[in-house]
């Protein structure tokens, strides 16, 4: 391996753009966003696919073109019909900044995406990445976007062998990426690179002979495919237990909004209480301070759900109430639930127990 520090400008410019670019041309994945240069739809795309899988994300793109083909459109929904579009796909800071976006354009620049890098940094929930993929793609401003899948495919390339944690390596890379890049066709360049590590490049078992680098990539010339980009920090996992509250009087149930300064901002759940450990039934019961006169219906199962630096362990209690607690919630029928967004957890447990529909959950 060499280290970046002694790349010589002869290995950058002999990167094979020509050779990449025919094999994206006549490889790379059938997507919506790629039938337009509207910025609009790029810009959507984008913002989903931040932290998404593009199998998990294209559902949920065409979903929001369906319902807002515009970005007036978007600007106009609700912040509830935004989140409850978005419900599932996690990450829920995006959908709020992809709503407030979404209205800064079509009041503060009259509908019309800026055209220029900066202008697009500008926007909230569009950091350099989403910027240049922007701005490459739509309106073909020669900027290099680096994402994973790039740091990815460079590293192996050029077998740089510092870590692609350290943010002067970062730095390195970006500048590298800029040096490459097919300033005749910047989007489809920035899309080759990043197709290429989304489809072949794989982070495990790469396939590298299907790819339009190999005669020239450093990692496979010392099989060390396996052992870059190398990493350094280690990502710290806590553990978190929720227990939740269902309270139902006659057909009505108790919900609230999710506030700031916490996971799942501005989705709705049931009436929360977190301990620092696992509880036993019997505990769970006695903190939520459930009274003789509260018939508990059901202590459900423990569900569980991983976060990128998070485990939730979830379980419900469900209570039938004589009359509504003195405490501030909403209060809504139970048939109305799946008007609103909830967090994957929640909606686990709703599909397991059927509570939409049923007037009862005893017997789930």
């Amino acid at each position: 391996m060499v280290n970046f520090g002694c790349l010589k400008k002869s290995d950058i410019k002999g990167f094979p753009n020509e050779r990449l670019q025919d094999w994206y041309d006549h490889v790379a994945r059938e997507l919506p966003w790629r039938e337009s240069k509207d910025p609009y739809r790029i810009w959507l795309s984008e913002i989903i696919l931040q932290q998404t899988r593009v199998d998990q994300g294209l559902p949920y793109y065409e979903r929001f073109v369906a319902a807002f083909p515009t970005v007036l459109g978007l600007a106009s929904a609700s912040e509830d019909a935004v989140m409850k579009l978005w419900e599932g796909l996690g990450y829920y800071s995006r959908a709020r900044n992809l709503h407030f976006t979404a209205k800064y354009v079509a009041r503060e620049l009259n509908g019309k995406f800026p055209k220029t890098h900066e202008g697009l940094l500008a926007l909230k929930g569009v950091g350099p990445y989403t910027a240049a993929a922007i701005g490459s793609i739509a309106f073909e401003l020669p900027v290099a976007a680096v994402d994973g899948n790039v740091y990815r495919v460079l590293a192996r390339y050029f077998g740089i062998e510092t870590s692609i944690d350290e943010t002067s390596t970062k730095r390195e890379i970006a500048e590298l990426s800029h040096a490459i890049l097919n300033k005749n066709r910047p989007g489809d360049h920035n899309q080759s690179v990043m197709e290429l590590g989304a489809t072949v490049c794989l982070p495990k078992n790469p396939n590298c002979d299907s790819c339009p680098l190999k005669d020239s990539c450093v990692a496979r010339r010392l099989e060390v495919q396996d052992k870059l980009p190398i990493r350094t920090k280690k990502v710290k996992v806590r553990d978190r237990f929720f227990y939740y509250s269902v309270w139902m009087v006659g057909e009505e149930v108790a919900i609230s909004r999710r506030g700031e300064g916490d996971i799942w901002q501005g989705l709705y759940e049931f009436p929360l209480k977190e301990s620092e450990s696992r509880l036993s039934e019997a505990k769970i019961i006695d903190s939520l301070g459930v009274s003789s006169g509260q018939n508990v219906l059901l202590v459900s199962e423990e569900f569980k759900h991983i976060l990128s630096h998070q485990r939730i362990f979830g379980r419900f209690v469900v209570l039938k109430l004589t009359e509504k607690p003195s405490e501030d919630f909403t209060w809504i029928s139970k048939k109305e639930l799946r008007r609103f967004a909830f967090p994957r957890l929640v909606n686990r447990f709703l599909e397991r127990s059927d509570l939409v529909i049923k007037a009862e959950v005893s017997n789930i």
